[in-house]
């Protein structure tokens, strides 16, 4: 269901009259008004689901911006349904859901939200990683059923995280902001990057995947999905982590191979797995669901008032600043 909503009242800075912006999911606060006080008329989805594919033809006919979000797969032939579209906002520091090859050859801009939810979603990985070595979800669950009988030295045993060593895989924002947090656990870090990163208290040189795997008690994904590190956790890979080790996964759910990691966790080759997103996003596979070592959320990794409020923010920004012919803050391709 389509509703629009136009920017076009007394008082109101109207710099980008008569641009149309499709918003294809509700949006927290500041909502869609910034726009609307840019002078965009916006044709939003009202419903907290993906649009079928008649409310995304309906939409982006009209369109001169999108606002999307990560679930929303923008490639070749949603664009060709989009003759106006100018500008794609991403609501998300990723745009692994956006062709950029097609977007280009059409001269469209594809912008997203980095630096914002940096904090967010370092804060979560940790979160996962609390849970999942003290056992959180399954004392919780213990608890809540009635069946606790009280204390026991050798209850819901979990796995301290001083002298240990977390070990992350992608070294940018978030990866960096995880790793300044491990200092407080007494944990020491090792990393694998493209590159040497300048950060205090750690090692000046990157590790290589096998001494990565090699050496992580801990080890947490914070790399973007590309063709190089999609399945780049298969079988192989997962076998070669140190017996016991916990993987938090708050980036993309392929870089994982999900079925190679049901059967290492079946098979005990890790401890337990935490994870925030899924190779086949929404749906999670019913073997995963069922165990008892993995914690499970459903994509919070951003999900603050305050980290969601700067990446609408930074959205509109950038619709507007295009549709007035002014270049993109956050431009990404």
């Amino acid at each position: 269901m389509l509703r629009a909503q136009s920017g076009q009242q007394a008082g109101v800075d109207t710099s980008a009259p008569g641009c149309r912006v499709y918003v294809s999911r509700p949006l927290p606060e500041p909502g869609i008004h910034l726009l609307r006080e840019g002078g965009a008329e916006v044709l939003q989805n009202q419903y907290d689901t993906a649009p079928s594919e008649e409310e995304w033809r309906a939409g982006l006919a009209q369109a001169d911006g999108l606002l999307c979000v990560l679930g929303d797969r923008i490639d070749e032939a949603r664009m060709a349904a989009a003759p106006r579209l100018q500008v794609i906002a991403n609501l998300a520091v990723g745009y692994d859901n956006i062709d950029l090859a097609a977007a280009r050859s059409r001269g469209i801009t594809v912008t997203n939200t980095p630096d914002v939810l940096t904090d967010a979603t370092a804060d979560l990985a940790w979160a996962l990683l609390l849970a999942l070595a003290r056992r959180l979800r399954e004392g919780e669950r213990l608890l809540r059923s009635g069946s606790w009988k009280g204390w026991s030295p050798i209850q819901l045993l979990g796995t301290g995280l001083q002298g240990k060593t977390l070990g992350i895989f992608g070294f940018g924002r978030i990866g960096q902001a995880v790793a300044r947090r491990a200092a407080g656990f007494g944990m020491s870090v090792i990393y694998c990057s493209r590159s040497p990163k300048s950060v205090p208290g750690l090692a000046a040189e990157p590790v290589g995947l096998e001494g990565l795997l090699a050496g992580s008690d801990v080890l947490s994904l914070h790399s973007p999905l590309t063709e190089e590190t999609r399945h780049r956790f298969g079988a192989a890979e997962l076998s070669a982590l140190k017996p016991g080790c916990l993987l938090i996964n708050t980036s993309r759910g392929a870089l994982i191979d999900e079925a190679a990691l049901t059967r290492a966790l079946q098979a005990g080759e890790l401890a337990g797995a935490g994870l925030d997103v899924y190779e086949f996003e929404p749906k999670v596979s019913e073997a995963l669901l069922a165990m008892d070592q993995v914690v499970l959320l459903p994509h919070l990794g951003s999900a603050t008032k305050e980290a969601r409020a700067e990446m609408v923010r930074i959205c509109s920004q950038n619709l507007l600043r295009v549709l007035r012919g002014e270049p993109a803050l956050t431009p990404v391709g």
